[in-house]
């Protein structure tokens, strides 16, 4: 196959934008940038002056959790208790729990309550998490089901005057209550997944680095591979609290193939903003990890080949994390392993260089900065100079890799990338524009990084001979787009491995 009369952006320094591409199999051919190919009889692709880059790589999803997500009540965006109340009610009944997600509360004038969810659904049980997925509403039916055992290690359990719970959980609370009570089965996320996956391909997602290990992400995505096949490829985490049990039945990373493969490790420090429970350096938040805990069990992971990934939303947890790295720095520096941070939400000044320094990795969500900025200057009003600091990060020499952490906001590549260079989701100017990412640095953090973060640098993240054939057909030349005209950039079509995912052509 040749695509011409286009333009090519390859994403590589030496030879950054060519004529035409040519696709053998499920790679890029040789003769990129040319015409003439060896290719037999190829059938020719007219670009009609599109672009084509790179497919999208999520460096940062829940991927299961989100495709499930979007069959749940949407609280996404509700201003008011009130508001969220009447969604509940009139969100078709699906199954034998009501599940909703993306609540926010902060702004709200009045706060979620049991007594509150019960009114609008009664005896039915009722789990809504909000939008940072750290936090869940529960009405009675639902804390029930738990008899009053509610409190666990790292959680909290928000109770009222009485000392009766409020029908708020956060944290290990809310995650350990859902995994006990209230974990859909899986054919539920197979059948969920495998209408997510034709949502991605129609947003130019060809990879993923999945967050979802906790809840069986692995299992889920071989179901789906093995009933209708995968459209992306996905580089899956695991609980560390894991490691021992990988260990002894010889599961390492890298292990799996070009669709599936287990990648690394994931630890907690801390909560998040929206929830107030991110470890600050004024002692405020919950510890879910200590740095001493996590300094072991990086050593312990090196040791059997594991590179780690840490989320870290606070300048505590940030620099505690950057601590354990730089602690155990002589056990996995020399095995090469990738380490990450994930977030890097809000970091003190003297601890942004380390990251660099450390050959530490962002994985970071651009989306965030302007989804977050009110609840930011509102908690951080001190702290919020080295907040969603991208362009810092990128100025220091750290790695940053883009990703979108959906379902907390939407998996959405172009719309990612659109936050990283404005800076803002509505009519407001720019939020901190010092931090402003420029277009083609968005676009490596969205294809170029993220390969290298899962070791595939060599094959994935550009369009070069010998490079897999990941690719995204786009309306428009992101880079000869003026950056407020970003909005009208489109995909047309999505290619995964010499294979149309989305829309193959002829195109109008």
């Amino acid at each position: 196959m040749i695509l011409e009369n286009g333009v090519v952006r390859t994403m590589d320094p030496s030879l950054p934008k060519a004529r035409a591409l040519a696709i053998a199999g499920d790679r890029v051919a040789g003769g990129v940038g040319v015409h003439e190919t060896a290719l037999p009889s190829p059938e020719v692709v007219d670009l009609g002056k599109r672009c084509v880059i790179p497919g999208f790589t999520d460096s940062h999803v829940h991927f299961p959790s989100w495709s499930l997500g979007r069959r749940d009540v949407p609280l996404d965006g509700v201003t008011a208790l009130g508001d969220a109340l009447e969604r509940v009610r009139a969100h078709p009944r699906q199954g034998t729990w009501i599940r909703g997600y993306g609540w926010r509360s902060a702004e709200w004038d009045e706060q979620p309550t049991v007594a509150a969810l019960d009114e609008v659904t009664g005896a039915t049980p009722a789990l809504l998490f909000s939008k940072d997925y750290h936090s869940a509403w529960l009405n009675s039916a639902a804390l029930a089901h738990a008899d009053g055992d509610l409190d666990v290690a790292g959680g909290v359990v928000e109770r009222d005057a009485s000392g009766q719970p409020s029908g708020i959980l956060r944290e290990e609370s809310a995650w350990q209550f859902r995994a006990r009570y209230a974990m859909p089965g899986e054919s539920e996320f197979v059948e969920a997944t495998r209408e997510g996956l034709r949502v991605a391909a129609s947003r130019g997602v060809v990879a993923i680095h999945d967050k979802d290990g906790w809840l069986g992400a692995p299992g889920i995505f071989q179901r789906v591979r093995e009933r209708y096949g995968l459209t992306l490829r996905v580089w899956q985490s695991i609980p560390y609290e894991r490691l021992r049990e990988l260990s002894a039945l010889g599961i390492h990373s890298g292990i799996g193939d070009d669709f599936l493969r287990v990648g690394y490790l994931k630890a907690f420090m801390d909560g998040t903003l929206g929830s107030q429970t991110a470890w600050m350096l004024d002692g405020s938040g919950v510890v879910i990890t200590s740095g001493a805990e996590l300094a072991e069990v990086i050593r312990e992971g090196a040791q059997l080949g594991w590179p780690f990934s840490v989320h870290a939303i606070g300048d505590r947890a940030n620099r505690e994390a950057l601590d354990a790295f730089e602690s155990t720095r002589e056990v996995w520096a020399p095995l090469g392993l990738r380490q990450r941070v994930e977030h890097a939400q809000c970091l003190a000044p003297e601890d942004l260089g380390r990251f660099a320094t450390l050959g530490v990795a962002c994985s970071v969500q651009f989306s965030h900065a302007p989804s977050d900025r009110d609840l930011a200057e509102r908690f951080w009003p001190e702290q919020v100079d080295g907040s969603y600091a991208f362009r810092s990060l990128w100025e220091s020499g750290a790695l940053v890799a883009n990703g979108s952490d959906a379902p907390v906001e939407e998996l959405d590549p172009l719309a990612g990338i659109r936050a990283g260079v404005l800076r803002t989701i509505d009519d407001r100017p720019a939020w901190h524009p010092e931090q402003c990412m420029t277009v083609e640095e968005a676009l490596v953090a969205s294809t170029v990084n993220p390969a290298w973060l899962s070791g595939d640098e060599r094959r994935r993240g550009k369009l070069l001979p010998g490079y897999l054939a990941d690719l995204v057909v786009l309306s428009r030349d992101p880079l000869e787009c003026p950056p407020d005209e970003l909005e009208s950039v489109e995909v047309v079509a999505t290619m995964v491995g010499g294979r149309w995912v989305h829309n193959p052509p002829p195109w109008d």
